[in-house]
């Protein structure tokens, strides 16, 4: 049976038997059994990993560790509230504070926990629940997490692309309304305007020559492979270890 531990661009963790690109954690969320217990997370460190890191293989859910949690790609971490780890994704992180910077008009790159303690704020309320902001779909980049007309799914080229486990959807056919939700927060959204590049699922390639707009990248060869093949997220995996 799968474990809990996919996670929904909504931030929500489930149990689904695919595992997705990439992975990541919000501390230790499960107990005795592998089971989650009430707690969605543990610290204000929510982190978006590579799957392949140097070999390493570890258990998902060792005893009183750490939960690793898996997405199907960096488009839906980021919209679930996570940000790209400073230690497995060291440039990726660099890349992503600078374009906080930029976007916020900073003097100088903010450190991962300043950045995580405005995330924090922005991705769940009171409730805890998903906190989420309505905008222009035309003032949107490529490369965010929206909901519109009853869908949610990653914006590209100004259409919505519908969202699940194991990939994208075409495009949608009817066009967006002027304002839609979006799942993704507000300052990393700000820093995907700045020039921060998500790494999408390759279903994301749009036809007819399966190119990427050039706001987001594609997943590596490689990493694709792993996610083909039929390994669960139940499975011991080849992931980094609990990151920064």
């Amino acid at each position: 049976m799968p474990l809990q531990n996919r996670v929904m661009p909504t931030g929500e963790i489930v149990a689904d038997s695919s595992r997705g690109l990439m992975m990541g954690n919000r501390g230790c969320l499960h107990g005795q059994g592998r089971q989650l217990g009430a707690s969605r997370w543990r610290s204000q460190l929510w982190i978006c990993c590579v799957l392949d890191w140097k070999g390493i293989r570890r258990d998902p859910m060792p005893p009183g560790r750490w939960t690793a949690l898996f997405f199907l790609d960096e488009a839906t971490a980021l919209a679930a509230g996570h940000r790209p780890c400073a230690y497995c994704r060291r440039r990726d992180f660099l890349d992503f504070a600078e374009a906080w910077r930029v976007a916020r008009r900073l003097t100088r790159r903010p450190r991962a926990k300043e950045i995580d303690s405005v995330l924090h704020r922005e991705r769940v309320g009171r409730f805890r629940r998903q906190v989420t902001h309505r905008a222009a779909a035309a003032e949107l980049p490529d490369g965010v997490m929206i909901r519109a007309g009853g869908s949610t799914g990653l914006l590209l080229t100004g259409r919505l692309r519908p969202w699940s486990f194991r990939g994208y959807g075409a495009p949608a056919t009817a066009g967006l309304p002027g304002a839609v939700e979006v799942l993704t927060p507000p300052s990393t959204v700000a820093a995907i305007a700045a020039g921060y590049r998500p790494l999408v699922h390759p279903t994301a390639a749009l036809p007819p020559d399966g190119r990427l707009p050039s706001g987001v990248r594609g997943h590596a060869r490689r990493a694709a492979t792993v996610a083909a093949g039929q390994s669960g997220a139940n499975d011991p995996v080849t992931i980094s270890p609990a990151g920064s």
